[in-house]
């Protein structure tokens, strides 16, 4: 009897020890969150999503309201902070935390926002060919709009993307809410000490000067964040997809 009593408290103890690992195995895999640019989804990233997982991360892909699979939700109310309060949401409900934060082109504001929120749960931020906005800035009046064009284009509600055919079947581009491309983002500057990246894509056979982003890729100099550069045109996650994966895997 007291052999097997032995026994079955090895065999405890085992288990509590390979359950106490699998836990920090777990715990330990890099997490990414990944928001998409204007008219986009989570639909446009589910390559990179499959690449990043077999590489032994965890992937997290929200689509913002009125986009990709919540098109069912577009309504000219939705501003930039309705998008910013997806993500943190999300985060907060899944009780993620050492995150990697990844914002494509209009991502680009939201992560931004995300991460004035949530500094505290995020291990690092990167951008991808994505804006920069300062405080009190907004995605039209960074690209120099006036007010004559804002008004114009928020009167007509969304802006459609123009190279996708009508009719054409999910998944697909859809029209972009006007309203969160006029809202102005107010920053306390809480992620500042969050290490950052930014990756500018290039299209091979132009300069890094004539890019849309630049501006921003200057923007992340002066900040002082690590700077990439990567030959492909703005939306790598289909043309390099590989490419992408392995940066973003090697700056986790």
């Amino acid at each position: 009897m007291p052999v097997r009593k032995s026994i079955v408290s090895l065999l405890l103890i085992a288990g509590a020890i390979l359950i106490n690992y699998c836990g920090h195995a777990q715990a330990a895999k890099p997490v990414f969150v990944i928001v998409h640019g204007a008219w986009g989804g989570s639909w446009a990233y589910k390559k990179t999503d499959s690449l990043l997982t077999e590489k032994g991360c965890i992937v997290y892909r929200p689509s913002l309201t009125g986009q990709g699979e919540r098109v069912h939700l577009a309504s000219t109310s939705i501003g930039l902070q309705t998008h910013i309060n997806d993500v943190v949401n999300m985060i907060l409900y899944e009780d993620l935390r050492n995150i990697v934060l990844v914002g494509h082109s209009y991502g680009g504001m939201v992560i931004t926002g995300v991460a004035d929120s949530l500094a505290d749960r995020i291990k690092k931020i990167i951008y991808l060919d994505a804006f920069v906005p300062l405080s009190g800035e907004s995605a039209f009046t960074i690209n120099g709009a006036d007010s004559n064009t804002i008004q114009r284009v928020l009167k007509a509600g969304f802006i459609p993307p123009s190279w996708v055919k009508p009719g054409t079947p999910p998944p697909s581009d859809v029209p972009h809410p006007a309203k969160t491309l006029a809202d102005t983002i107010i920053l306390k500057n809480r992620a500042q000490n969050v290490p950052t990246v930014y990756i500018l894509t290039i299209d091979p056979g132009r300069e890094a000067k004539a890019d849309n982003f630049y501006k921003h890729y200057e923007r992340a100099r002066t900040k002082g964040w690590k700077l990439l550069e990567m030959s492909a045109d703005h939306n790598p996650q289909w043309s390099k997809v590989n490419e992408l994966v392995s940066m973003l895997y090697d700056n986790r």
